[in-house]
């Protein structure tokens, strides 16, 4: 087994699914605790303090969405909701109720490990607290709200530069269209999606060396945006 790199947190009820996940995990180097009620996964998060929460939304005592707002109340761990609900709907409210992320059953083994990657990465940066964002040519300064590419500044609206630092702000996760309106515009703009659709275009046009086939700011059709970074760049995830 390799090193050990962090402890995940499993709240699954099916026997078969949480066999699969520990296998895939523990042979990749993480140490797994189990929870296969939402209570009982509420209890296991708050005694083990774990890395990363695996979640599924259809548990027997509990909806994981209401597990979900309960964690958010008092911890930042990443969650990643692992579920067979697959309308956009069921995306949407997940992330809106503080999910980082959202697989869809069935996945295969190198997307989870690729989303755990991010989320350890996502929460190495709230951590650490930083002001500069880098990846690949693209270096964001919170701090100076200064956007450079390549070397060379590049002059963004201030709806563009907010758009940008949320995204930035939860780089690997999804953020979903009435997040970012809410965040850039006010909560009276939650549904103006198409007012998204101009600004990401403007956006991308700006940054992307093709605006056509993004590199960094990624759509999540109905559901929100997605800033790529890390094991999401390398393995060329969507």
């Amino acid at each position: 087994m390799a090193d050990e790199k962090g402890l995940i947190l499993l709240i699954e009820d099916e026997s078969q699914m949480r066999r699969f996940l520990r296998v895939i995990l523990q042979g990749h180097g993480y140490k797994v605790t189990e929870a296969v009620t939402g209570e009982a996964g509420l209890n296991e998060a708050a005694v083990r303090n774990p890395d990363v929460i695996l979640l599924d939304l259809g548990l027997p005592d509990i909806d994981g969405l209401i597990v979900t707002q309960r964690l958010r109340e008092w911890s930042k761990t990443p969650i990643i909701v692992i579920s067979a609900r697959e309308q956009e709907m069921d995306k949407v409210k997940a992330l809106d109720a503080g999910a980082d992320d959202y697989l869809t059953k069935p996945f295969g083994a190198g997307e989870l490990l690729a989303r755990i990657r991010v989320a350890m990465r996502h929460k190495t940066l709230d951590n650490a607290g930083q002001s500069v964002f880098s990846v690949d040519n693209l270096k964001v300064d919170l701090g100076k709200r200064q956007v450079l590419l390549g070397g060379k500044e590049v002059h963004l609206t201030p709806i563009e530069y907010k758009l940008l630092a949320v995204l930035i702000q939860n780089a690997g996760k999804v953020v979903t269209h009435k997040q970012l309106l809410k965040e850039a515009w006010g909560a009276p703009y939650e549904q103006q999606t198409q007012y998204l659709r101009v600004y990401m275009t403007q956006l991308r046009h700006k940054l992307e060396a093709d605006p056509a086939r993004p590199r960094f700011l990624i759509n999540e059709p109905g559901v929100g945006y997605r800033f790529r970074i890390g094991s999401q760049l390398e393995d060329g995830e969507d």
